[in-house]
């Protein structure tokens, strides 16, 4: 009987207790792509003042204006500023106010993207994000 107990306990602590980070609630997540929806859509309308808004206080710290950001963006995060497609992935808690939200993108030349971003939520309850990971699909030359 033991055994059995066992052999059923240890799939479940693998899924619920051991497996890493767990999925970011529904809510965090909608949250998470409400901002980062906002902000993409304010860089392919080049609205500088609200793709910053968006962006952490550490962030704005490090780009003192929006105009400095979104060139920023232009030239580092290219395939997030312009792309032909943007789908959203899973998104997963971080801790007690932090969602990584992973987007797949292909940029306008056809190369495919996975952005990770990372969010965090203000003192207020407001999602900002406080950064973005771009990697390359394998297989892809630069």
């Amino acid at each position: 009987m033991r055994a059995w107990l066992a052999l059923l306990l240890i799939p479940l602590l693998l899924v619920f207790g051991l497996s890493g980070p767990a999925l970011a609630d529904d809510g965090a997540r909608a949250a998470a792509r409400s901002v980062i929806t906002k902000q993409v859509e304010a860089f392919g309308r080049d609205d500088a003042p609200t793709a910053y808004a968006q962006a952490a206080p550490a962030i704005r710290e490090l780009f003192p204006n929006a105009d400095l950001f979104i060139g920023m963006v232009r030239t580092q995060y290219r395939p997030v500023y312009r792309h032909r497609s943007f789908v959203f992935g899973e998104g997963r808690d971080t801790g007690e106010a932090g969602v990584m939200q992973s987007v797949a993108i292909q940029d306008e030349y056809g190369v495919d993207w996975t952005a990770e971003y990372s969010l965090a939520r203000d003192a207020d309850g407001t999602w900002r994000i406080t950064g973005c990971r771009l990697i390359k699909a394998p297989g892809t030359s630069a």
